[in-house]
C-alpha cells in the first residue's frame, strides 16, 4: 500500500513539474511524512532527490520538444545556488515542528498565489496567448563594446533567484512557483518557455542544496523515496507533452485546489505542535 501510494503521489509530482514547470515539488514532503512516514528533516531532503532527479528528466523532454532557453535557465539556477546553500545548513538548525509549520505557511501561500494567478489569467487579453519563439532580446548586462546594465531587471533576478534558493535549501521545494514568474517578467520569456527554462533552475538549486545537506548526518528511508522519484521522473515525461499539446488552464486549476487541500492538512497537523 505505501509503494502504491509513492507511486501515485509520485506521478502528481512528475505532471505537475513538467506540464507546469513547477509546484509538485511542493506536495513531495507532505507525502513524505504523511503517507511515507518520515520525519520532517528526513522528507526535506528526500524531496530534494525526488525534485532534483524529476526536474532533469523534464527538462530533458521540454529541451527536445524545444521549449527550453538552457543559457538563461542556468545563469538563473547559478545565481539562485548561494541561497540554496544558506537554506540548506539554515534547516539542519531548526526544530522539526518549526519546520513542518513553515512549510504548511508557504503551502498556503502557493496556493493563493496559484488561484489569483489563475484568476488574472481568466481576464487576460486572448492575444497575449500567442506563441512564439522568443529571439534573443537585449541582456541584461554587456561588456563590450561598452559596459551597460539593465539594473532594476538584474536586481530582479538577484532577489527572486535568491529566495528561490532560499526555500528549496530550506525547506526542500524546487520553487518553481517563483521561477517562472520571475522568467515571465524578469527575462521576459513567453509562458511555454518560462515553464520548460524553470525546470533547468530547479535542477541546479535542487542539486547544490543536496549538496550542502550531505554532511548534515539526516538520510531519509531510501526505497520510498526511490519510488516517488521513479514514478514522478517517468510522469514529468508525460506532463512536458501535455505542455506542449494540451491548454493546461485545466491541470493548474485542479492542481491549485490540490495544493490548497494538503496546504489545510499540513497546517491542521503541523500547526498544533507549536502552541
Amino acid at each position: 500500500m505505501t509503494l502504491a501510494l509513492a507511486v501515485v503521489a509520485g506521478a502528481l509530482i512528475g505532471l505537475s513539474l513538467g506540464a507546469l514547470g513547477g509546484g509538485g515539488s511542493i506536495l513531495a514532503v507532505p507525502v513524505l511524512v504523511y503517507t511515507l512516514g518520515q520525519s520532517p528533516a528526513q522528507a526535506t531532503t528526500g524531496s530534494l532527490v525526488v525534485v532534483a532527479v524529476t526536474s532533469l528528466v523534464g527538462a530533458i523532454a521540454a529541451h527536445r520538444a524545444g521549449n527550453v532557453l538552457l543559457a538563461r535557465g542556468a545563469v538563473f539556477g547559478l545565481v539562485a545556488t548561494g541561497g540554496a546553500v544558506v537554506g540548506a545548513r539554515a534547516s539542519a538548525a531548526v526544530a522539526e515542528p518549526v519546520l513542518l509549520g513553515a512549510f504548511a505557511v508557504l503551502m498556503l501561500v502557493v496556493g493563493t498565489l496559484l488561484a489569483v494567478r489563475q484568476w488574472r489569467g481568466r481576464h487576460a487579453d486572448a492575444g497575449e496567448g500567442t506563441t512564439r519563439r522568443p529571439g534573443l532580446d537585449d541582456p541584461i548586462i554587456t561588456f563590450s563594446p561598452t559596459f551597460a546594465c539593465q539594473c532594476p531587471r538584474a536586481l530582479k533576478v538577484l532577489v527572486t533567484a535568491t529566495a528561490v534558493g532560499l526555500l528549496t535549501g530550506f525547506l526542500g521545494v524546487g520553487g518553481g512557483f517563483l521561477v517562472v514568474p520571475a522568467l515571465l517578467m524578469a527575462l521576459s520569456l513567453p509562458l511555454e518557455y518560462a515553464a520548460g527554462t524553470s525546470l533547468v533552475v530547479i535542477t541546479i538549486t535542487s542539486s547544490v542544496a543536496l549538496l550542502a545537506r550531505s554532511g548534515s548526518g539526516i538520510a531519509p528511508d531510501w526505497w520510498p523515496v526511490v519510488a516517488l522519484t521513479a514514478a514522478a521522473a517517468v510522469a514529468a515525461v508525460a506532463g512536458a507533452r501535455v505542455a506542449d499539446r494540451a491548454d493546461t488552464r485545466r491541470l493548474s486549476t485542479a492542481f491549485t485546489g490540490l495544493v490548497l487541500a494538503v496546504a489545510a492538512y499540513t497546517a491542521a497537523q503541523a500547526l498544533p505542535a507549536l502552541v
